[in-house]
């Protein structure tokens, strides 16, 4: 079993950066390593999303060029860097994690998931 905990939420001005934390215990990471966030009465989307082994990162449009996803191999943990950050990205962002690397943009094929981390972006 894996633990996932996130953390570095908050609160923010547009325009601002922040950088989210995901950090794994247990038996670590599978294969995937996705972001995503759900908005109030909204359906949970996918962010983005790295391959644990490999260099592969993949993006949702509404975020590339504005988000980075990157890890640290040594501290067991994916980091999700948000810049230029707008309103519209209000939401609690949650990690999650899969052995599987196909349709890693669909948050049903995940099979492990962090608390959640709020992040409020205001204008």
């Amino acid at each position: 079993q894996v633990q996932l905990v996130e953390s570095g939420g908050g609160l923010v001005q547009a325009g601002g950066s922040l950088r989210l934390s995901c950090a794994a215990s247990g038996r670590g990471f599978g294969n995937v390593v996705g972001w995503f966030r759900q908005a109030p009465g909204k359906e949970r989307e996918f962010v983005a999303a790295l391959m644990w082994t490999g260099t592969n990162t993949y993006y949702a449009d509404s975020v590339k060029g504005r988000f980075a996803i990157s890890r640290d191999n040594a501290k067991i943990t994916v980091y999700l860097q948000l810049a230029s950050l707008k309103p519209e990205d209000t939401a609690v962002y949650y990690c999650a994690t899969k052995n599987g690397a196909a349709y890693y943009s669909d948050y049903t094929t995940y099979s492990s998931w962090g608390q959640g981390t709020q992040v409020t972006v205001s204008s």
